[in-house]
């Protein structure tokens, strides 16, 4: 099947084209085999080229990363570790679909990859040299079914507006699908929520599906891999700073945490006034006495990898 339109009608000040209809096998569409071979040679710089737009499919939250994405690429730095997990899960995967790319952590850097990106802000921060980015939804993906050895998504499930089509269309396009998800009652149970901010747990959990649902749809054969959080761990999600708790008093660190950055500001300031006294007093040292010493937190993350058979 054909191109809906050829990269090479493309300038560097050319408007990106627009791709109408939300995906179907049966129209024209985009052949993504043309983004890695044509427009690495084109242009030296694609992090800010948002190639191709579906205007009347769901582009999903653009708006929420819009607003509090601006200082992810500082406060969300891949860690070497969770580096390590998700190539690892990526097996010797060549042709990957990003779903929810951000601003580019964890995406292989020696491998043709397609971000999928709704967000301008989060675009903004891709590094030179990243993915071209298409601004599209996950629920409706412009990508050829089947194009991809695997589809990820890394941490941008709970923000799908439908997640369960997002996860269909994650099976359309790829054999093998990589989730990278979190169960919201390991982070109810996290000190931070539990003794300080329990109207957030209420939040995350009306947000996030269970993995066992997640792996469910997702269908055939399941892996659930554990992705537990080092003490110094460098991306900064919501309880990367467990043992650091002195991190949660800077409004910098808490903004990089999509759970507390759309929380009630009321909420927040009261929590994080009430650690301070904590760990003024030593009261929160008393009462986590137990993690000081250790190396690792079990936060709930988990790595779902789903293969056909």
């Amino acid at each position: 099947m054909s191109p809906a339109f050829s990269l090479r009608t493309l300038s560097r000040r050319s408007n990106p084209p627009v791709v109408g209809g939300g995906f179907n096998d049966s129209l024209p569409h985009l052949v993504v085999d043309q983004i890695g071979t044509r427009f690495s040679k084109r242009w030296a710089d694609p992090r800010k080229e948002v190639l191709f737009r579906v205007h009347d499919g769901p582009v999903t939250n653009h708006h929420v990363y819009d607003q509090i994405g601006a200082g992810y690429s500082i406060g969300r730095q891949p860690d070497p570790r969770w580096q390590s997990a998700i190539t690892s899960a990526l097996g010797d995967a060549q042709r990957i679909v990003n779903i929810g790319a951000g601003g580019g952590s964890y995406e292989p850097s020696d491998r043709t990859v397609v971000a999928i990106e709704p967000s301008a802000v989060m675009v903004e921060q891709r590094p030179l040299g990243s993915a071209p980015v298409v601004s599209a939804g996950a629920e409706s993906l412009p990508i050829v079914s089947g194009w991809a050895d695997v589809a990820m998504a890394l941490l941008s499930v709970h923000h799908w507006s439908d997640w369960r089509a997002g996860l269909m269309e994650m099976r359309r396009v790829a054999k093998r699908r990589l989730v990278l998800t979190y169960d919201p009652e390991f982070h109810a149970e996290f000190w931070l929520i539990r003794d300080y901010m329990p109207e957030v747990a209420t939040f995350e959990r009306s947000r996030v599906p269970p993995v066992d649902e997640i792996a469910l749809v997702l269908g055939g054969n399941i892996s659930i891999v554990p992705l537990t959080v080092p003490w110094d761990c460098l991306d900064g999600v919501l309880p990367a700073h467990w043992r650091r708790p002195t991190a949660y008093l800077d409004a910098r660190v808490r903004a990089c945490c999509s759970g507390l950055a759309q929380a009630d500001p009321r909420v927040v300031d009261r929590g994080v006034q009430a650690l301070d006294q904590d760990l003024r007093s030593g009261i929160w040292q008393l009462r986590n006495q137990g993690l000081l010493a250790a190396e690792t937190f079990d936060a709930g993350f988990r790595i779902v990898i789903s293969s056909e058979n």
